[in-house]
């Protein structure tokens, strides 16, 4: 009998664990569901390079910055075009909100963008410790 005690009892603990558990999911604050997000918007050209628009959100406390690089498509060898951007940690706004950024993405030596020309242009974040993560591709004709 006392196992069957204690199997009631571990049931039990185990049921009101669930729920309370899951009453702390309900009540959670929906907009922490959504940091960490990238999204692409508008990439145009911007002398010399390129600039993104960028829409992103992230953790508060968060030590990282947002990378944008960007290849032109069908191209190879010595005629591959390059493109990199970041925005430091510190002009990021780390709260949960989704807020708006322009990446300028500046070209490597001897690359260069011009009109009509297709770009992929990929956005992350990187962190301090050389992790990068919420990776985001586009192909856009500019």
């Amino acid at each position: 009998m006392t196992s069957s005690r204690f199997a009631q009892r571990l049931a039990g603990a185990a049921a009101a664990a669930l729920v309370m558990g899951a009453g702390a999911l309900a009540t959670a604050p929906s907009a922490a569901a959504k940091a960490n997000l990238l999204e692409i918007g508008k990439v145009a050209l911007h002398e010399p390079g390129l600039q993104a628009d960028v829409t992103y959100s992230c953790d508060p406390g968060m030590n990282h910055q947002l990378v944008a690089n960007a290849v032109k498509l069908g191209t190879t060898g010595h005629d591959e075009s390059v493109a990199a951007g970041t925005i430091k940690v510190g002009k990021l706004t780390c709260d949960y909100d989704s807020h708006a950024a322009r990446v300028t993405l500046r070209p490597a030596t001897g690359s260069h963008f011009a009109k009509g020309d297709r770009v992929k242009v990929t956005v992350f974040y990187f962190d301090d410790e050389g992790f990068s993560y919420a990776h985001q591709e586009s192909v856009t004709r500019l």
